[in-house]
């Protein structure tokens, strides 16, 4: 399996392929779509990996490469399903595919700046798309009710999958709703997003793998920071006393902290770097209370 594996390594590689929807290297990928096709864990012991491969399987595996190289599609469009550490996800080209940086916070139950996770007693998953960081609060905060929304009605489609997956459905509730329009009356004691908030100039050079996911879910205007801003002065309406926004904004750092001087973000550190900020209801600015 392992020669199997370095093949496809070299193909990739030589087709220059751009990766980050999960695997961040061709061998990576490779192995990624290797075990997939062949029913094995991800965390396949060695000994497994080192199993003589079948002819027919070896076949199946040499299908799934080439439709990489030649769809140019993230692997994970191909294989229908995506991971956020170990939890694993239903995709299609319906919504972008789940890798927010976000999820490795919630891992930690957005420790230290939440002391206590069973006091988050209701959270907004804004910009849901697979309803993937849904879920997760739904499993770093037990005694919270989630609301899922996005613009998207065929995005809120794919999160109804994988709610219904969790068994979930009588916890989280999705909502059709551009930003907080849908929202009316409504109060969180936490509100995550991973909002589009990719550049105009970006967007232009996004590899072909980022073109096959909704554009509509990474294009963030001119400066990235179209949806950003509507978040930033929306969410004090919708935050109780104390309660947290977190939001992603990628290589935005410098550009959130012009277009808002007077917030104290906090930005933790997480894989991709300072990509998430997190704020008080309370060190938002006072108009916006």
């Amino acid at each position: 399996m392992g020669e199997l594996v370095r093949y496809g390594a070299r193909r990739f590689r030589a087709a220059r392929l751009a990766f980050g929807h999960g695997s961040t290297t061709a061998l990576d990928e490779a192995a990624y779509l290797t075990l997939h096709t062949l029913g094995l864990p991800l965390d396949a012991s060695a000994r497994a990996l080192a199993r003589r491969v079948e002819s027919q399987a070896v076949a199946r595996v040499l299908k799934l490469y080439e439709r990489r190289i030649r769809q140019r599609k993230p692997a994970a469009y191909l294989t229908r399903e995506a991971w956020l550490g170990e939890l694993r996800f239903y995709v299609d080209e319906r919504v972008v595919v789940p890798r927010s940086h976000i999820a490795e916070l919630l891992r930690a139950g957005l420790a230290p700046w939440l002391a206590d996770p069973k006091r988050v007693k209701s959270a907004l998953d804004l910009c849901t798309g697979s309803g993937c960081l849904a879920v997760l609060l739904a499993h770093s905060f037990p005694r919270a009710k989630i609301d899922a929304a996005d613009i998207s009605r065929a995005a809120l489609t794919v999160a109804r999958i994988n709610i219904r997956k969790y068994g979930l459905g009588k916890r989280i509730h999705l909502i059709e709703s551009d930003l907080f329009s849908a929202l009316r009356g409504k109060y969180y004691d936490l509100i995550v997003c991973n909002p589009p908030y990719v550049a105009a100039r970006s967007m232009q050079r996004l590899p072909r793998e980022y073109r096959h996911e909704p554009r509509t879910a990474l294009a963030g205007g001119t400066d990235g920071l179209d949806a950003v801003r509507g978040i930033v002065l929306g969410a004090a309406a919708h935050l109780t006393p104390g309660g947290l926004l977190v939001v992603e904004v990628g290589s935005g750092r410098r550009r959130v902290e012009r277009a808002f001087p007077q917030v104290p973000f906090t930005w933790p550190q997480t894989a991709a770097g300072h990509a998430v900020f997190i704020v008080q209801r309370e060190q938002l600015p006072r108009q916006m209370l």
